[in-house]
């Protein structure tokens, strides 16, 4: 990881703005294939429904000092019918965002180690990720999420303040930390 000193901490009304740069950065869009959002839409997003929310945890993740990103969990907001058959009980899904200056140092590892330990204790624990973005896959893999296969194109919003680009050409992976992983060590 180098000398970088990487923590987690509730987040902070100004850590939005830092956010909302990150969420603009032309490369990390690229690879998420993330639509960003304008900022009006962006802080009523995360107003409303991730620190408005009780059943998100949310982390700010910070270097040295310096809010780098966040990592956030929250109940998969489209579960399955209560009156299909194979109904699954309810799903968490994990997401995380760095800013790009802070890619390829071990952050992001070192960054999600403590929130596994300390944050989210829930397994199986979910994230979904752009089939491009290899380095977020292998990073998921080395904390021990193994691909369950494609989610296709995927939208967690229904009320189109954002989330994710979905014109059919997109695909997603399904990654599932087991309950039988183990806890990662910070």
């Amino acid at each position: 990881m180098g000398m970088d000193d990487v923590r987690l901490r509730d987040v902070i009304p100004s850590d939005l703005d830092v956010f909302l740069v990150h969420e603009h950065d032309a490369e990390a869009v690229r690879r998420s294939r993330f639509v960003p959002r304008a900022r009006d839409a962006f802080l009523a997003h995360w107003e409303k429904k991730i620190l408005g929310d009780p059943e998100c945890s949310v982390r700010t993740v910070v270097v040295d000092g310096h809010p780098a990103g966040n990592i956030l969990s929250w109940p998969d907001a489209n579960p399955a019918p209560r009156a299909t058959p194979a109904r699954t009980p309810p799903r968490r899904f994990l997401g995380y965002w760095l800013g790009s200056a802070y890619w390829g140092r071990g952050i992001g590892t070192a960054a999600l180690r403590l929130y596994l330990a300390d944050v989210e204790y829930v397994r199986p624990l979910y994230a979904d990720v752009h089939v491009g973005n290899t380095a977020s896959i292998r990073l998921l893999e080395r904390l021990g999420f193994r691909p369950t296969g494609p989610t296709g194109d995927i939208s967690y919003d229904g009320d189109g303040d954002g989330a994710v680009e979905t014109d059919g050409a997109d695909e997603y992976v399904l990654l599932a930390l087991p309950p039988t992983a183990p806890t990662p060590t910070p």
